[in-house]
């Protein structure tokens, strides 16, 4: 049994300069936990593959295509491969996501 701890993971270089630790990673998939600070953006990008979004902690902004959502806690985000989207933080606590891209990509993702 292979077990994890968030707190454990370094925090990996981005583009995006934000805290993203890759606590998952096999031939068949990624997970990444981001976590927003307060004013943190991420930046549009387009992801080759399928992506789906957890709301692990707090309230943020989601952009996918032309629409923007808030979401909190709890609430999974569900976007398609190649349509650019951004995670926005506008609240004053932290914002963590879940985010789980399947099949594991083969390419970069790009930044627009």
């Amino acid at each position: 049994m292979k077990i994890v701890s968030v707190a454990d993971v370094p925090v990996g270089k981005n583009p995006h300069h934000v805290d993203a630790r890759k606590i998952y990673d096999t031939e068949h998939g990624v997970a990444v936990v981001i976590t927003l600070k307060p004013g943190e953006v991420l930046k549009k990008h387009v992801t080759p593959v399928d992506v789906f979004f957890y709301v692990l902690e707090g309230t943020g902004i989601i952009e996918i295509g032309d629409e923007q959502k808030e979401v909190g806690k709890d609430m999974l985000v569900d976007s398609p491969a190649m349509i650019s989207h951004r995670w926005m933080n506008e609240s004053s606590g932290i914002f963590r996501v879940l985010v789980v891209k399947v099949p594991r990509p083969t390419t970069e993702t790009k930044l627009l």
